[in-house]
């Protein structure tokens, strides 16, 4: 019984991160990365039919099983993550309307992004 609620609380809650990375998709300050790794992350421990689903899918599976099994982040990933998200920040801490608070957490929340990002492994180890 106990078992059958995680699933399904996992379960919701993958939903819920496939939603909201879907917005982020279209929403530039809402992070789409990591709202899919929590969804592949709960699905894998809710349904493996919605796991297999998400990591087959053309465009995101690739990019998902990356972390999962390496932990990379591809170059091109990285550059577009980053070219999207200096401008939209750079933008928000030029606008005189922007209050001060708004403008210092933009920047820490995108510089610390932006370290996290550039600092994980771009291809996978090979074995020797």
């Amino acid at each position: 019984m106990i078992q059958q609620t995680k699933r399904t609380i996992y379960f919701v809650f993958g939903w819920i991160f496939l939603g909201l990375g879907m917005i982020g998709i279209f929403l530039p300050l809402l992070p789409t990365t990591p709202f899919l790794l929590l969804t592949a992350f709960c699905f894998s421990r809710s349904s493996e039919k919605w796991h297999r689903w998400l990591i087959n899918q053309p465009h995101l599976g690739p990019f998902i099983l990356d972390w999962q099994l390496h932990g990379v982040i591809r170059p091109r990933a990285k550059i577009l993550a980053t070219s999207l998200m200096v401008p939209l920040v750079t933008l928000s801490l030029i606008k005189p309307t922007v209050p001060l608070y708004a403008k210092v957490s933009a920047g820490i929340i995108c510089t610390c992004v932006l370290v996290f990002i550039w600092t994980r492994p771009s291809k996978k180890k090979e074995n020797i």
